[in-house]
């Protein structure tokens, strides 16, 4: 199978990665375990989470999914050097999510959740405006030499304050923001297709897209295909139903809708298409 370079963090892996929000909310630990051993039997490998997974579900925390790989890596602790993770941290609180305490922190429980010793990529998960970069990125580099972490990505930033980000890397001898996980979909396009896009600080990992058998029936496993096709309906009606209950939200939510009844009336055709078609771009590492 062909794998891709993430940027210069020497992380290689087959260009889709598995969304693990689900963990915990449409999939529980059961049928998550097995996603994971299907997904890793099928020849894929890098497995994308965050510490506030799954904290909108009535009665959740946040951490929910992490847990759920990390019990998944007890039961299997083989399956340990098959995989690669990829967490984030620095979307609660608003402000001050990036600063070298909360990191720290951060780091220390994921990896306790997780079960695991080392975390390859860790992300922030948004843009901490009240923390300088360069604070937040030399706490990386402790890390990353402390043996925590092995390269570091963005997601949601902005154009200029990822250009800022590379710069104080470049200026200060500071890791660099390897891999940009913006968010993108099928219907929200704009805040990726534009001077984000035109970056080169190193590789687009893109997020919101889904699985679809078009894409993996190579694999060849049947449960993978069932369980992705029946985790994804879930979990966009349960988006969807929420969306509904927000004020101005219900014509964002019947454009989602026609849209999904034109993926499932052609069985996904055009959505694989457009996948294939992000995956021959130059900087595109993977979908998730």
């Amino acid at each position: 199978m062909e794998k891709r370079k993430l940027g210069k963090s020497g992380i290689e892996f087959a260009p889709i990665a598995f969304g693990g929000n689900v963990f915990g909310w449409t999939a529980d630990e059961a049928t998550s375990h097995r996603i994971l051993d299907a997904f890793v039997d099928a020849g894929f490998s890098f497995i994308d989470t965050a510490d506030v997974y799954s904290r909108w579900v009535p009665g959740h925390k946040g951490g929910e999914s992490e847990a759920i790989i990390g019990s998944w890596l007890k039961k299997n602790p083989a399956k340990r050097a098959k995989v690669q993770i990829a967490t984030k941290c620095g979307m609660v609180p608003a402000d001050g999510a990036l600063k070298r305490d909360h990191i720290k922190w951060s780091v220390d429980e994921s990896l306790k959740r997780l079960n695991t010793d080392h975390i390859e990529l860790f992300q922030s998960h948004k843009d901490d405006k009240a923390t300088p970069l360069e604070e937040t990125l030399s706490t990386y580099g402790e890390l990353i030499k402390a043996g925590k972490l092995g390269a570091i990505g963005a997601s949601n930033y902005d154009a200029p304050r990822l250009a800022e980000a590379a710069k104080i890397s470049k200026e200060k001898g500071l890791p660099r923001y390897e891999s940009l996980q913006p968010h993108y979909n099928l219907m929200e396009r704009g805040l990726f297709e534009g001077e984000l896009e035109k970056m080169t600080i190193g590789e687009v990992f893109l997020s919101g897209c889904e699985f679809h058998e078009e894409i993996i029936r190579g694999a060849g496993n049947p449960f993978f295909l069932e369980s992705l096709r029946r985790v994804n309906s879930i979990r966009r009606l349960f988006a969807y139903r929420s969306f509904a209950d927000r004020d101005g939200m219900r014509r964002h939510v019947r454009e989602h809708l026609r849209l999904l009844e034109v993926l499932e009336t052609r069985r996904y055709a055009e959505a694989a298409e457009l996948m294939a078609k992000h995956l021959q771009r130059p900087l595109v590492a993977g979908l998730s």
